[in-house]
């Protein structure tokens, strides 16, 4: 007899990372279910099995993860919007995987982010608050897997792209300082790959999930201007002003293009790793094969996940 075809839940399967994880595990055979707090908005057709993440109903957590064998983490917030706060997040976190435990879950592979558990890191409420649900998780009882990014780039996502629009749009593009501080970006495939790998295995690990490739955020900019062929000038400004002009940017565009806290995290390196790579792409080389497209629309991060 064949063996049964086993049941996997990702966070979240509609969004950036999460979609990428389901594409990843349906690919290989595997049953998908999604928990997300928009199940309205699942594509028709969708091989994924959609239930709704509610935290207040403990009981539906549980029953929905009952069965399953691996529960892939994708759900945080990048910055508090309308009463929720990180430490809603973690709370949040908490709950599910106290869920996952009730319900039998046999392993949790979870996305955080470098550093989380760094002394240095413990001042952004972002950072602390992924360290908090690490914590819980490595608690819980249930063999885990943490994956840590820094950036994401592929696909759909946000940075790049509308670093590329800013470019084609304004005459000058303005970076905090030298802009020699590193980034360590990983392709949103690639951490699918890895969370699957992961998944597989029977371990509790921690790894850090980066590319190939740590480049200066000057150097990235620079090839993305390159690129799409824009003639901005890339300005060096006083890194205090960095937030207020994001800031005043974001309210043009109704958008958070980036938050105080997370240019302060980049400039102080934690967007950086000195692991050995998890990721095969290299950052220049896919900026370089997809300059024509990359900013040719605006991609609107509250639009996407609040409007």
């Amino acid at each position: 007899m064949a063996d049964a075809v086993q049941t996997d839940v990702v966070t979240g399967a509609f969004g950036y990372s999460g979609a990428a994880i389901a594409r990843e595990l349906l690919a290989a055979g595997r049953q998908v279910r999604t928990l997300t707090g928009h199940p309205g908005r699942a594509p028709a057709g969708t091989p994924v099995d959609v239930r709704p993440m509610d935290f207040t109903d403990h009981a539906a957590l549980e029953r929905d993860l009952t069965g399953v064998h691996t529960l892939y983490n994708t759900y945080w917030i990048r910055f508090p919007r309308g009463g929720t706060t990180h430490e809603t997040a973690v709370a949040n976190s908490r709950i599910l995987f106290d869920a996952a435990a009730r319900a039998g879950v046999r392993r949790v592979v979870h996305i955080s982010i470098t550093h989380a558990d760094d002394p240095a890191a413990a001042r952004y409420a972002y950072f602390r608050g992924k360290d908090a649900v690490e914590i819980h998780l490595t608690a819980v009882g249930i063999p885990y897997a943490i994956a840590r990014p820094a950036i994401l780039f592929g696909g759909d996502g946000v940075l790049i792209n509308n670093i590329a629009w800013l470019l084609r749009h304004l005459p000058v593009f303005a970076i905090g300082g030298s802009g020699e501080y590193r980034i360590r970006p990983i392709h949103v495939d690639d951490l699918a790959r890895l969370c699957a790998e992961l998944g597989a295995r029977g371990d509790s690990v921690t790894v850090d999930a980066v590319g190939p490739e740590s480049l200066p955020f000057r150097e990235m900019v620079t090839a993305i201007r390159a690129a799409a062929g824009s003639r901005a000038a890339i300005v060096p400004v006083p890194e205090q002003l960095i937030p207020p002009l994001s800031q005043a940017l974001g309210a043009v565009l109704r958008d958070t293009l980036l938050t105080s806290d997370e240019y302060s995290a980049m400039a102080a390196g934690l967007a950086d790793s000195a692991a050995p790579p998890t990721g095969q792409v290299k950052l220049t080389d896919w900026i370089a094969e997809h300059g024509d497209s990359l900013g040719r629309t605006y991609a609107n991060e509250i639009n996407r996940h609040y409007r």
